[in-house]
């Protein structure tokens, strides 16, 4: 059979809603979330070449930006690195660019405590983020839903100069995040595996969250400023603090699936005029802009710290290959019984 009929008959199968909800939903969800990953490790040849193969021939997968073209294993395929070059991030300092490759999921102002999944699917920030009255601190701003699906590139990287504070980490169930699911499954965000990153810009110190949510068949969550693998497994610490920089564009760590993205920004940025529900978009291209006085102060404030730090030079995009570092200097410890490099794995138990 030809690969595009396959693929046809694929999507005629889940473009219909009420079947794609359960035949994603209505199954054993963390069962088969640990058992996919075991199975997307196994390296033997005779079985990770016909499993790529059978995954090329059933999606739209593209390797073509691909930094390697051979694999060891599923696993490998899923968290590939992309050439130099293959996601350039807009330099423009007065703005904010996707930290993925994505499709655009529901958007808009901040007015409140509750922001959306989907049309008429309300859910609470402060239970997102494990933060009580982040609305009123994010009053006035905006959010964006990047959601990535399993063919996509899935390592996600900084959306401009910051300095990473602090990750809550919040275990959680494995519901699928597609839009079927987001539609019926109320306050699925909420529900899912998921963290909390908190960044502060080096611009003029706005405060931004990234809050990566994990799905069916993902629930791990590599994060190079931590040096660990969150996922079933993690017996550490759910809140962690840190202080670890990064430059806009450097990699922050994958995902071991498709998956999504929540960006919530404060007052002073608006949405692109693309970020419309549907969209697709790259790593790097711009998501917000800030507003004229915004990009104002925040210039004022850039100027500013130039001047009491002579010196410090600002990192060009062509040396963003020279910074994919894991040193990090976060402040959370461990207990001696436990690794923080525990071997990855997917799934979640609430």
């Amino acid at each position: 059979m030809k690969p595009t009929l396959v693929r046809r008959m694929i999507a005629a199968v889940l473009g219909n809603d009420s079947l794609n909800f359960v035949l994603t939903n209505h199954i054993p969800r963390r069962a088969l979330t640990r058992l996919m990953a075991r199975i997307s490790r196994i390296e033997h040849p005779l079985f990770a070449r016909p499993a790529l193969a059978l995954w090329q021939a059933c999606s739209d997968l593209d390797l073509n930006e691909a930094k390697r073209r051979q694999f060891r294993s599923l696993h490998d395929c899923f968290i590939r690195e992309l050439r130099p070059g293959a996601r350039p991030f807009n330099p423009d300092p007065d703005t904010l660019c996707s930290p993925c490759d994505a499709i655009v999921g529901a958007c808009g102002e901040i007015t409140g405590d509750l922001v959306l999944q989907a049309k008429g699917m309300p859910y609470p920030l402060s239970e997102l983020t494990g933060t009580p009255n982040i609305g009123d601190r994010y009053r006035g701003g905006r959010y964006l839903t990047l959601r990535i699906t399993a063919s996509m590139y899935h390592r996600f990287h900084a959306p401009d100069d910051a300095r990473i504070e602090h990750v809550q980490y919040f275990p959680g169930d494995t519901w699928n995040v597609n839009p079927p699911a987001l539609a019926r499954v109320d306050r699925l965000f909420c529900r899912n595996e998921r963290a909390a990153i908190r960044m502060r810009l080096q611009r003029d110190d706005t405060q931004i969250l990234l809050v990566p949510v994990a799905a069916v068949l993902v629930a791990s969550l590599r994060l190079h400023a931590l040096d660990l693998t969150l996922h079933a497994g993690y017996r550490g610490p759910h809140a962690l603090d840190c202080n670890h920089d990064v430059a806009r564009g450097q990699e922050m760590g994958w995902f071991e699936h498709g998956s999504t993205i929540i960006m919530l920004v404060p007052a002073g940025f608006e949405l692109h005029p693309h970020m419309l529900a549907g969209h697709r978009l790259r790593a790097g291209e711009v998501v917000f802009r800030r507003s004229a006085s915004a990009a104002d102060m925040a210039a004022t404030r850039q100027t500013t710290r130039n001047q009491e730090s002579p010196g410090v030079a600002a990192c060009g995009l062509e040396s963003l290959p020279l910074l994919r570092t894991r040193s990090s200097s976060c402040l959370t410890t461990f207990p001696p019984h436990i690794s923080p490099n525990l071997p990855p794995g997917t799934g979640s138990t609430s």
